[in-house]
């Protein structure tokens, strides 16, 4: 478990301060991801190419961001389940309305599963 733990918050520390190629070196070659919103999957990526122009293209909406953790559950399939804080000020005017400048706040969840030492599974739930 401590293993996990350290590999998921380097990850975070690296999404924290726009790190985008040492998030990648933390990610398996065939690395799922899915942002899941309502209950709906609004992106999903498969293989770090894929997750690399998202995160490329991610960094720029935001002037800042972090991620902090709440808390962690191990759950089945070898899944580990954590609580997130994520604040980010916006550089773009978003389709819902939010403005650049303006403050995003939430709270959600990150399901993580490591394979190979690696992170193979992130999917973001709000």
């Amino acid at each position: 478990m401590d293993r996990i733990r350290d590999i998921i918050e380097s990850y975070l520390e690296a999404y924290n301060s726009y790190e985008i190629e040492r998030m990648v070196e933390l990610l398996h070659k065939d690395i799922i991801f899915r942002n899941i919103s309502n209950g709906e999957t609004t992106i999903e990526t498969i293989g770090i190419q894929a997750f690399r122009e998202l995160a490329e293209q991610s960094a720029t909406i935001f002037s800042s961001r972090r991620q902090t953790i709440t808390e962690y559950n191990v759950i089945r399939d070898g899944k580990v389940e954590v609580g997130i804080h994520y604040e980010g000020i916006l550089t773009v005017d978003l389709p819902n309305g939010l403005k650049s400048g303006d403050k995003l706040e939430l709270k959600g969840k990150s399901t993580f599963k490591i394979m190979d030492g690696k992170l193979s599974l992130i999917e973001d739930y709000s």
